[in-house]
């Protein structure tokens, strides 16, 4: 199937062209004919199959359609959980964008809002948001969302995780009833099942591959190790190897902090990228990763959606995740668009009930390696990390804690510890 015979305009097939794309994804394909019809969709496709264009390929078209107004006000609002989704979201707008009468901004929180405004009030009609900026903006009368025609919730397991439950209903109550919806995510648990049943109205259901299951492309491999000759390892696979672009990934800030100076010392050029660093500080060291100039991007699970990456060949979980579904989502950045790539993960003695926990979900043993010089601790426990050691939630207290009041967190969005799954917690530092 090509893209032309999806029903998708000629400045949109002009653009897609520019890119390199000759035809169209199976979650592309099955997405985009329902949403130009203008059926509500929900779709669940794995990460880096290409549903960011699933969704903003029709949006456009459907806009381009319709007669623009004097004053643009914003017609298609899509809200993301971070700001690196938000941004590569609203870079994908502009790709597919290029050759429509159409404009489009993105707004996220830890940067000058003053620009930000300035560019809707030249008027928008597609905005890019995370819901803290949008509710603070809103709530200051600089833009309104009462005309949205199209509202697109993306990596909506993810805003939930977030605890952005009542932001999202706080939006939803700002938009015209009459609107088309849809729903786009890489996994869908029952919450996002229920919460899907209070946005859409009898949505057309797209699935493009069994959920929560790993790209095919993506050879994943285990390496066995004792928790104190973790970082000795990576350094020497990545030296060793010598491996020019790697995403790796740690469950604490903090970590990743340690790992980026001591990588330094062994002469890897490094960056870390997480919810501690300034907008300024993250964008830079993303730009310098993807030039070349930063080999090794070392990020906590903020980045694990919203960094789109060419062809990045490897990724390796220096902790593995607390929650299953986000080890799905971390190797997801390699083997993307059909291109090959390795996920490596380095397991300690106190991680095999997370590993068994990730087998279990993706349905499949993992092969193990053992390196000689880094072999496992025999003596370790393999009892889980216990609470206040990577397994608080994101509030930063243990689970028996009494909830904090609403703060805000490190992308400027409003994130309460009332509305979040319980049964998902997940460390603050994480983000």
């Amino acid at each position: 199937m090509s893209f032309k015979l999806l029903g998708l305009s000629e400045p949109l097939l002009k653009a897609i062209s520019k890119k390199g794309y000759e035809t169209p994804s199976p979650i592309q394909a099955k997405a985009i004919p329902p949403i130009l019809d203008g059926y509500d969709v929900l779709a669940s496709a794995q990460t880096g199959t290409g549903k960011t264009a699933g969704f903003t390929l029709p949006l456009l078209h459907i806009l381009s359609e319709t007669p623009k107004e004097k004053y643009r006000p914003i017609r298609a609002l899509v809200l993301t959980p971070t700001r690196e989704l938000a941004a590569q979201v609203y870079a994908n707008v502009k790709e597919y964008g290029e050759f429509l009468e159409l404009r489009s901004a993105v707004i996220f929180g830890g940067v000058n809002r003053k620009p930000q405004v300035a560019n809707i009030r030249q008027g928008v009609d597609v905005l890019v948001a995370t819901p803290g900026r949008l509710l603070d903006l809103i709530n200051q009368n600089l833009i309104s969302i009462k005309r949205v025609e199209i509202f697109v919730l993306d990596e909506a397991d993810r805003m939930l995780d977030m605890g952005f439950l009542r932001d999202i209903e706080r939006v939803m109550k700002m938009m015209p009833e009459k609107r088309q919806n849809l729903m786009f995510s890489a996994t869908f648990s029952g919450d996002i099942r229920k919460l899907a049943n209070g946005i859409l109205n009898n949505p057309v259901k797209v699935e493009a591959t069994p959920e929560n299951t790993t790209v095919e492309a993506i050879a994943q491999k285990v390496f066995r190790v004792a928790k104190g000759k973790k970082t000795d390892l990576i350094i020497k696979l990545i030296s060793d190897g010598n491996w020019k672009q790697v995403l790796v990934f740690t469950r604490t800030k903090h970590g990743a902090n340690k790992l980026c100076e001591k990588m330094g010392k062994a002469g890897i050029k490094a960056a870390a990228i997480h919810g501690n660093k300034s907008q300024g500080a993250r964008t830079k060291a993303l730009a310098g990763f993807k030039s070349g100039s930063v080999s090794v991007l070392v990020a906590t699970d903020i980045a694990a959606r919203g960094l789109d990456i060419p062809l990045l060949p490897h990724v390796i979980n220096f902790e593995l995740p607390n929650i299953s579904e986000d080890y799905v989502h971390r190797i997801g950045r390699t083997g993307r668009a059909g291109a090959n790539g390795e996920a490596i993960s380095l397991v300690s003695a106190d991680e095999t009930t997370f590993l068994r926990d990730i087998e279990k979900l993706i349905g499949k043993k993992l092969p193990v390696d053992i390196l000689e010089g880094f072999e496992p601790d025999p003596n370790a426990s393999t009892e889980p990390i216990k609470q206040g050691q990577g397994r608080q939630n994101r509030g930063g207290q243990s689970r028996n804690s009494k909830p904090k009041t609403a703060k805000t967190n490190a992308d400027g969005n409003s994130s309460r510890s009332g509305n979040r799954n319980k049964s998902r917690s997940r460390n603050k530092n994480r983000r």
